[in-house]
């Protein structure tokens, strides 16, 4: 038992190593198109299932209350897709769980807002319909993806993969760099 703990710390450290070694680059654009997304007026939309739903909300909250507390700050305008039981059972019912994300990007999202969908495979129908239907309706999308950023990949303007398949490993990238990019963000507008 010991050594599988050992062995997924040295897994989280390696895909993070990776993640260093050839995407900070990619993080401090992300950073720099969440900062200017809220200078122009909107806001960022986050969207994703099961556990990627989880760091939708976790990184939403980072924003609209803050990340440090030493930083007493304005709320950052931030909303994740994935907490509205009514309208998600309301919309899954009516249009089917596909659709979920794309009705509330039709009625929320404009050019001056961001798109940021979070799928550990790349392949998440419903993700990849909210993308189809901000870019209709001229919202720039991000997207944080693992392995080859599946489908996803080529959908957005920017695509930040994690180059691992173990969703584990990929889920703990993703919180790491929202956590990332929530600091950058917050400490560009607010210090």
């Amino acid at each position: 038992m010991k050594e599988t703990i050992i062995a997924h710390i040295q897994e989280s450290i390696a895909v993070k190593q990776k993640l260093l070694e050839h995407h900070v680059e990619e993080i401090l654009t992300a950073s720099e198109l969440w900062i200017q997304t809220i200078r122009d007026g909107g806001k960022i939309l986050f969207c994703g299932n099961g556990g990627s739903a989880s760091d939708a909300q976790h990184i939403s909250t980072e924003l609209m209350v803050r990340l440090k507390h030493s930083n007493n700050r304005p709320a950052i305008p931030a909303l994740s897709l994935s907490t509205d039981t009514s309208l998600l059972t309301a919309c899954g019912n009516d249009y089917g769980f596909n659709e979920i994300f794309s009705r509330q990007v039709e009625g929320l999202a404009g050019p001056n807002d961001l798109l940021v969908g979070i799928s550990t495979s790349g392949n998440s129908t419903n993700v990849m319909r909210a993308i189809e239907t901000a870019e209709r309706i001229g919202t720039p999308c991000m997207a944080l993806l693992g392995g080859d950023g599946g489908k996803i990949a080529s959908m957005v303007q920017y695509p930040l993969i994690v180059p691992h398949t173990d969703t584990a490993r990929i889920q703990e990238a993703h919180i790491m760099i929202g956590h990332i990019l929530c600091d950058l963000t917050e400490s560009k507008l607010y210090l």
